[in-house]
């Protein structure tokens, strides 16, 4: 194709592709300059564009073609056929590979009799750091002019140049240290793995009440009313819900009836006792009925009594929701709210397993609140649970208490945030790789 083209026409053609591929402003456009404009020269079957990753390549462009985007038979095998392409070229010379001059892997082989023609005629794209960086394949019925190698040497010399110059390999400077500079940061970085740091933990908490009674349900039943509102003041005796007295008031009914009942039977049968001795065995009897009904009677009056929930002592009534409550059924001991002392706040914390430092009363806890995070409240730890529980998100975690300093407006009970548990001084190797070194354990189970 060369032959028949005039020097000032080959010249003008070669000036034209460079200035095509350095108006590429990315790397698949000068993929698909490569692949598609030096047609004129060449005359090939199809041209491929690699991009270098590693030990495999990256198929960038296909000329006449765009990007084949899916797991196609003949991609499949060009992730095959590059790698191999790889392996022969070794230099930054361009390389004719024949069909027929060379023994082809299996796999390659037939996928090369399929799709390909007699031969193919590699280029690698190095770096100016003599990196390869990319390789174009033209596939070819007979192998090119010896002449077009050279005259394409500028050529690739541009591409080169274009393709570093977008993936920002140009710039990059590698520095490679001294052994006497690889010793010192190695001493430095030994000595401060070596500094004492205080060992920190980070778990969620909420303000709560170091003074809360837990108000349950005494009865089994149906909540009717809630009489308080969430975080309302609440005194000694005052009322905080109610559950229904339906089904109670009508066992009242019939047992007080049941009770008459069995008293007129035995004033009958001891009427009859004069008369009859009969009668008189069945004076125990009924006195016993009497009894039992009356027994039952008072237990229901004595339910009703415990339907109206009070409060036993001063406080604010914390729970979330009262239309959450109202109508829901409830056990006998089943939590409905609380009653804590706003004037005694303390933090507590659900520290999760995985971040547990070893804690001691006394340790210092500085909280976070999400309402707050300008104001946070220090404090300390006042105990500590022995046994890692799940708590309401399903997380094993141990439970912890801490006190609040001083008397802060913002610590309200049932605000939320971060807090930040201090442990005891440790070096700071320990402190990086405590958690990596207690995965590795129970990975390997040394």
């Amino acid at each position: 194709m060369t032959e028949a083209l005039p020097p000032s026409a080959l010249l003008m053609l070669l000036a034209s592709l460079r200035d095509r591929a350095l108006a590429a402003d990315t790397l698949n456009a000068l993929a698909f300059s490569i692949a598609n404009d030096p047609f004129p020269l060449l005359a090939y079957r199809q041209a491929l564009v690699f991009a270098q990753r590693g030990e495999s390549f990256e198929l960038l462009c296909v000329s006449g073609l765009a990007k084949p985007t899916e797991d196609s038979p003949y991609l499949i095998w060009l992730r095959r056929a590059s790698r191999w392409l790889g392996t022969q070229v070794t230099d930054d010379h361009p390389l004719w590979l024949s069909r027929e001059g060379r023994t082809l892997p299996d796999d390659v082989a037939d996928g090369w009799s399929e799709w390909w023609p007699a031969g193919a005629w590699c280029l690698p794209v190095h770096s100016k750091h003599g990196e390869r960086v990319g390789m174009v394949v033209y596939l070819l019925d007979a192998a090119p002019d010896e002449r077009l190698a050279s005259l394409l040497q500028g050529l690739r010399s541009t591409w080169a140049y274009c393709w570093s110059a977008l993936t920002g390999r140009q710039h990059r400077q590698r520095w490679r240290p001294t052994r006497k500079q690889l010793l010192t940061l190695t001493a430095i970085a030994a000595l401060l793995l070596l500094l004492p740091v205080r060992q920190t933990a980070l778990a969620p908490a909420e303000v709560v009440s170091r003074h809360a009674e837990i108000i349950s349900s005494p009865i089994d039943g149906v909540i009717a009313r809630m009489d308080v509102r969430p975080n309302q003041a609440v005194e000694t005796g005052s009322l905080l819900f109610e559950l229904d007295e339906t089904t109670l008031r009508s066992r009242a009914d019939v047992l007080k009836k049941e009770a008459a009942v069995a008293d007129a039977e035995l004033v009958a049968a001891t009427q009859r006792a004069f008369d009859n001795p009969q009668s008189k065995n069945e004076l125990t009897l009924l006195g016993a009925r009497l009894q039992e009904r009356r027994a039952e009677l008072d237990g229901v009056r004595a339910q009703l009594e415990r339907t109206r929930v009070t409060s036993p002592r001063a406080g604010v009534a914390v729970y979330s929701d009262p239309n959450d409550w109202i109508g829901k059924p409830v056990v006998t001991g089943e939590r409905i709210l609380r009653v804590a002392d706003p004037a005694l706040p303390a933090m507590r914390i659900e520290l999760p397993v995985a971040d547990a430092i070893a804690l001691e009363p006394g340790n210092s806890v500085t909280l976070y609140l999400s309402a707050y995070p300008l104001q946070p409240l220090h404090g300390t730890i006042i105990e500590t649970s022995y046994e890692a529980r799940p708590n309401d998100d399903g997380i094993v975690a141990y439970r912890l208490l801490a006190s609040v300093d001083g008397t802060p407006e913002h610590a309200r009970l049932g605000l939320h945030g971060t807090a930040k548990l201090y442990g005891s001084r440790v070096l700071l190797g320990y402190y990086l790789f405590r958690r990596p070194l207690a995965a590795f354990r129970a990975w390997t189970g040394l």
